[in-house]
């Protein structure tokens, strides 16, 4: 086994050209691996790796070049070496670098010049797998199956109604709802790369028994409120395809997420992602139709970007896209969809940064997408659609028939469909993180599926209204969101849990930022549906 101090600069103060160094990491390489023992992300200067004693490196030595600081390369016994190279968002990597002799740094002269890149290409050629385009294509899906939490039917109707009753005064709501769900997502995602562990396993581990109670108390009922949404979206699609009654339809859509659940217990995680992304395709396609025969205003569109509100009901509906954005049970099921999908890669640091890098990519391009459906659904609604069109989902149908064709009328309630099948899927996935983690208690899948399904299934047999259902169910989801947004947002920037991952301060504060406006706008939310 080989040790060696790291020398490092603060972020701070330190971490631009003459700063002052201090010893702040070790690094132990042991069969070939390296371990990041207790880093921080700061900007890597100059490390030695050396056995006592052992050729190729000094005893204790350490190059200090305050001059350049993005790459270092070090000999390990003489042998072999480590790249320590500074990443995006001052998070770094580890890459094997076999081959050289010396300490190598990115200055001092021509000669040192020719010397690193020289070792770069080793590394390049020696470090294994290649880091190319299809390689990382290959490890994004997690985020995807997390990013149909916010095209569901819940998401569906509150843009319907704001674009059809507001025009595109809401749309700044939209994009700023969707900005705050990638960092949300992130940090669900970067929690599980850290601890290896979901949201909610992190709170049973660490918070009282009576609180996990209470807070996996109130998580089944978002779950619950959750499934009934996309039941209830999924029964109206049918109806509106096919004029299948709403039980009937409840059922057919139950039984097919049902069946997208069995080819991940069966099949696991890759094809059950496969599904989902498929079913999300067919969301985007059916949604983004319209978006080309509107016609809406480019002027007004930009105008909608400017924040402000028209009174009480425009309150109403800016607190229900919010609350229909950022999905509670979304936060509880994106770690434990990184952990399924990429267990085997978080055994050591350069596997975690490696992840961590992919996992913000994967984050981004579904969010992104997922964001660009909801900001169509409010535009084409407000080009398109009359106040009495945004009511329910009918009546939005009718309106689109009307104004942009039938044939966009059935690809919209085709990607109505789609929404409630891959949310109802994803929704019941969720539920079973819940319980596995704050209980350390597996329900079987034909069990979750049944419990899951009755509240969906009892209100359409009621004869409630559907729109009025998908109200109450947002209304619930809001309430779901400080739960796990707040522990989240605590977890994620305590660095004995996350170590070299630990949150930055400027993190921390666009965070909590966040959750503070988005638990006010809840709690207006309830008070006004309350009135």
């Amino acid at each position: 086994m080989v040790a060696a101090a790291v020398e490092m600069a603060a972020a701070g103060g330190g971490g631009g050209r003459g700063g002052r160094w201090r010893a702040v990491a070790a690094l132990t390489v042991e069969d070939g691996r390296a371990q990041h023992e207790d880093g921080e992300r700061l900007a890597c200067h100059a490390a030695t790796l050396a056995a006592p004693g052992g050729s190729g490196g000094n005893e204790h030595g350490s190059v200090r070049d305050p001059r350049r600081e993005q790459r270092v390369t070090c000999p390990v016994a003489g042998r072999a070496g480590w790249t320590i190279d500074r990443g995006l968002f001052g998070i770094g990597s580890l890459v094997q670098d076999r081959g050289v002799t010396d300490c190598l740094t990115e200055g001092g002269g021509p000669a040192g010049e020719e010397r690193a890149a020289g070792s770069r290409r080793n590394a390049r050629s020696t470090a294994g797998p290649r880091r190319g385009v299809r390689p990382t294509a290959g490890l994004l899906g997690p985020a995807f199956v997390a990013a149909v939490a916010y095209v569901d039917p819940g998401n569906v109707a509150s843009n319907l109604a704001a674009g059809a009753r507001y025009g595109y005064l809401l749309l700044w709501v939209v994009v700023g709802a969707s900005a705050v769900a990638i960092l949300v997502q992130y940090l669900s995602a970067k929690l599980s790369v850290a601890t290896g562990a979901t949201l909610p396993e992190v709170c049973r581990d660490r918070l009282p028994r009576p609180v996990t109670r209470g807070m996996w108390l109130q998580a089944e009922l978002v779950a619950a409120a959750t499934d009934l949404a996309e039941l209830v979206g999924g029964a109206i699609a049918l109806r509106l395809l096919f004029g299948v009654p709403l039980l009937t339809g409840g059922l057919i859509t139950g039984a097919v997420a049902f069946a997208v659940l069995l080819i991940q217990s069966r099949y696991g995680q890759r094809p059950f992602e496969s599904v989902v992304m498929g079913l999300l395709g067919v969301v985007v396609v059916g949604f983004f139709a319209g978006l080309f025969t509107a016609d809406p205003a480019p002027a007004e569109v930009v105008n909608g970007l400017v924040p402000r509100l028209a009174g009480g009901e425009s309150l109403l509906l800016a607190a229900g896209i919010v609350g229909a954005t950022v999905m509670p049970h979304a936060i509880y099921l994106h770690g434990a969809a990184v952990r399924d999908r990429h267990g085997g890669r978080l055994g050591d640091l350069a596997g975690r940064l490696r992840l961590l890098r992919v996992t913000r990519m994967d984050v981004i391009v579904a969010m992104v997408l997922a964001s660009l459906v909801n900001v169509t659904l409010l535009v084409t609604a407000a080009a398109a659609l009359s106040p009495a069109d945004g009511a329910t989902f009918e009546t939005a149908y009718a309106g689109i028939g009307r104004e942009l064709g039938t044939v966009v009328a059935i690809v919209f309630a085709l990607g109505l469909l789609a929404s409630g099948l891959a949310g109802t899927s994803v929704g019941t996935y969720a539920g079973s993180v819940i319980c596995d983690g704050f209980l350390r208690r597996r329900v079987p899948l034909t069990v979750r599926r049944a419990v899951t399904l009755i509240p969906g299934l009892l209100v359409l047999a009621a004869g409630v209204e559907p729109a009025y259902a998908l109200v109450l169910s947002q209304v619930v989801l809001s309430l779901g969101i400080p739960f796990a947004l707040w522990p989240l947002i605590v977890f994620t920037s305590r660095r004995p849990l996350m170590g070299a991952l630990v949150n930055r301060r400027r993190t921390v504060v666009v965070a909590v930022t966040a959750a503070l406006a988005i638990t006010a706008l809840d709690l207006a939310l309830v008070a006004i549906t309350l009135a």
